[in-house]
């Protein structure tokens, strides 16, 4: 399900804004259009969608647009042409008793200071934006419970927040923000102020937090290396235009153009691919209906030693050598189950390839990928070495 859907969506700051649109459209820069006619062009012709339980991040350098465009979707600052549309509404068009309604129930914006009261305890802290609503106090009070128990926090409810580390105040200020009951949470730079070791323990929070409550996120950040650790999908801006959506993977095997390639240059892919980018098909057999002839002119055929066994539901059985296949054939077997030797590493397709490299190289066979239980492909140490060989020539390249 769609929940955020923009398009074409423009904000120009200033006067002479028809005149400052067409020279967007014209090619010139920001700098030019400032210069030419003292406008300001923020956001141009944004159009995205965003799907319920997604966290998509908006990235960009400063002055890209990114923080401009998010606030837009709620009408913080109001768009200068286009349409955003929240669960099929249109937000663009609303008045403003319609949009304050938007904002207490379905929106729910974070910015970078989280804000805790220091005279208030910690549930009453994560309490605060239901108490806004009108939520009655023992609803309230059951649900910041469960905001807290989810972010680890519950035993530390009755505390101040000057008794808890800096990191601990902002995971209270992150399970608030979701305990709000909105299903959509707009994060600007939520943990841009944070010291590396806090930021990298919020950001698994907030992965954590969201397998457990599902809310559509939108997370602005100027970091790669963020947005491609938390973010489903990565849009990337450039002078308020939007020059690439994808995954992680799509932004950094396909860059669209020289922007987001000097973007991803210095991106050690072992950490964003998966074991999924880089498998390749299995050569398969059917224990329980080929025999061993087959087994030995399939790997005859594919110019390989094995053979992964399988069944026709997909469910990996094991595999099988060509000294295997030759034994069953003197031994008179006229199926293979028999000859499968059962224990093979196994992955699951999402696997982090820097998670792969050890498990790959002490296999004495190759690593069967999985997903959903099922044979999704064959991991071979050749070609993931080939993998990290082809992203150390393309670095080197690039200098």
């Amino acid at each position: 399900m769609t929940k955020i859907r923009v398009e074409n969506v423009s904000k120009v700051f200033g006067k002479k804004v028809a005149q400052a649109q067409d020279l967007v459209k014209q090619g010139k820069s920001k700098s030019e259009i400032l210069k030419m006619t003292g406008a300001t062009v923020g956001v141009y012709d944004a159009s995205f969608e965003v799907e319920e339980g997604e966290i998509f991040v908006i990235m960009g350098l400063s002055g890209s647009g990114k923080s401009t465009l998010v606030r837009l979707l709620n009408r913080l600052i109001e768009p200068t042409a286009g349409q955003i549309y929240i669960n099929g509404d249109d937000v663009s068009k609303m008045n403003k008793q319609q949009l304050r309604e938007v904002r207490r129930t379905s929106v729910n914006m974070v910015f970078q200071n989280f804000g805790l009261f220091p005279h208030q305890t910690i549930l009453k802290n994560t309490e605060y934006g239901l108490k806004v609503r009108g939520v009655p106090k023992e609803e309230r009070k059951i649900k910041a419970e469960k905001a807290l128990e989810n972010a680890g926090l519950l035993d530390f409810k009755d505390q101040y927040p000057k008794q808890l580390s800096g990191g601990m105040q902002q995971r209270v200020g992150l399970a608030r923000a979701l305990a709000n009951d909105s299903e959509i949470v707009l994060m600007d730079e939520a943990f841009s102020a944070l010291d590396p070791l806090i930021r990298k323990e919020m950001q698994d929070e907030l992965i954590e937090l969201q397998q457990n409550m599902k809310k559509t996120i939108i997370f602005i950040t100027h970091d790669l290396n963020e947005a491609l650790r938390i973010g489903d999908r990565i849009a990337i801006m450039k002078d308020g235009k939007i020059i690439q959506i994808g995954t992680g993977e799509d932004i950094l095997t396909h860059p669209a153009d020289d922007y987001v390639r000097s973007f991803i240059e210095d991106i050690d892919r072992s950490k964003v691919l998966t074991a999924e980018n880089i498998m390749v098909r299995p050569v398969t057999v059917n224990p329980e209906h080929d025999g061993p002839k087959v087994a030995l002119q399939r790997m005859k055929e594919e110019q390989v030693s094995l053979v992964l066994a399988m069944s026709k539901t997909r469910e990996l059985l094991g595999y099988i050598t060509a000294d295997d296949a030759l034994r069953c054939a003197k031994e008179g077997q006229q199926k293979l189950l028999p000859c499968v030797q059962k224990e093979m590493n196994t992955v699951p397709h999402d696997l982090l390839l820097e998670e792969v490299l050890p498990i790959i190289s002490d296999s004495p066979t190759p690593v069967a990928v999985m997903k959903d239980g099922k044979l999704a492909g064959v991991l071979i140490r050749g070609i993931v070495i080939e993998a990290l060989a082809k992203e150390t020539s393309e670095v080197a390249s690039n200098e």
